[in-house]
C-alpha cells in the first residue's frame, strides 16, 4: 500500500485488546521512524521513551483523559522534549555528528555559536516551547511507520503531563512530557469509530495556493 493509502487506512482508536501485543520487531521499526525524523538544525532535542510494563501504565493511566486505553494498548510512547537549550547538549550533538561524519570537532563552530547565541539568551519557557514541536515531526513519522505496519494508534495530548513527568523521573533527565502515542491491536467491539467514515476537510478548502 502507499502512504496515501496507510494514512487513509489509519484512525485514532478508541479501544484496545489488552491481549495482543506489537513484537519487538515493530516497535523497533516504529522507534526508528520516529528516530529518523528531521528536526531544528539535526539537534533532536528530545527522547522517546517506551512503556510497555503494565504496573507502569496503571500509574500513567491514573491522569489520561482515557485511561482504558493507555491500560489496554501494548505499549505507550513518550516523546519529551528537552527543558531548555544549553551549550553543553548543542556541543555534545555536534561533537558526535563530527566524530561520526569523519571531521574535526569544531568544524561547525560558527553554526553552533549562533545557535548558542539565540537559543541560550532566551527563557526556558520558549526554549521548551521549541523544543516541544520537534517532537511532534517525530509523533508524525511514528504514526504512518505504525499504519504502514498495521498497527493500531491513538496520538495523545490528553493526560497529566506533570504525573508522567514524576512516575517516569524526567525532571532529573532535563525532560517534559510533550505528547504519547498508545499503539496496539484494536477491540473490534469496543473502538466504536473503527467503522465510520474518516472525515477530513476537503482539500479545495485545506489548501491555499497563490
Amino acid at each position: 500500500m502507499s502512504l496515501i493509502e496507510d494514512l487513509k487506512w489509519r484512525h485514532a482508536v478508541k479501544a484496545y485488546d489488552p491481549t495482543k501485543k506489537v513484537s519487538q520487531e515493530n516497535i523497533d521499526k516504529i522507534v526508528e521512524a520516529a528516530r529518523l525524523a528531521p528536526t531544528s538544525s539535526g539537534l533532536q532535542p528530545f527522547k522517546v521513551i517506551v512503556v510497555k510494563d503494565q504496573a507502569i501504565k496503571e500509574k500513567l493511566a491514573e491522569g489520561a483523559l482515557n485511561p482504558e486505553c493507555m491500560r489496554d494498548a501494548s505499549h505507550v510512547i513518550i516523546f519529551a522534549a528537552w527543558d531548555r537549550y544549553t551549550a553543553e547538549r548543542i556541543d555534545k550533538v555536534y561533537d558526535f555528528t563530527t566524530d561520526e561524519r569523519g571531521l574535526p570537532r569544531g568544524r561547525f563552530g560558527s553554526y553552533t555559536d549562533k545557535l548558542k547565541s539565540i537559543y541560550l539568551e532566551q527563557p526556558a519557557e520558549l526554549n521548551f516551547a521549541h523544543t516541544a514541536r520537534q517532537t511532534y515531526i517525530a509523533l508524525g513519522l511514528a504514526l504512518a511507520q505504525a499504519a504502514e505496519l498495521k498497527i493500531d494508534s491513538t496520538p495523545v495530548e490528553g493526560f497529566n503531563n506533570e504525573l508522567v513527568d514524576e512516575i517516569l523521573d524526567l525532571k532529573k533527565h532535563g525532560l517534559k512530557s510533550v505528547s504519547l502515542m498508545y499503539i496496539g491491536y484494536a477491540d473490534a467491539e469496543n473502538d466504536w469509530i473503527k467503522h465510520m467514515k474518516k472525515v477530513r476537510t476537503p482539500k479545495e478548502e485545506f489548501v491555499m495556493e497563490f
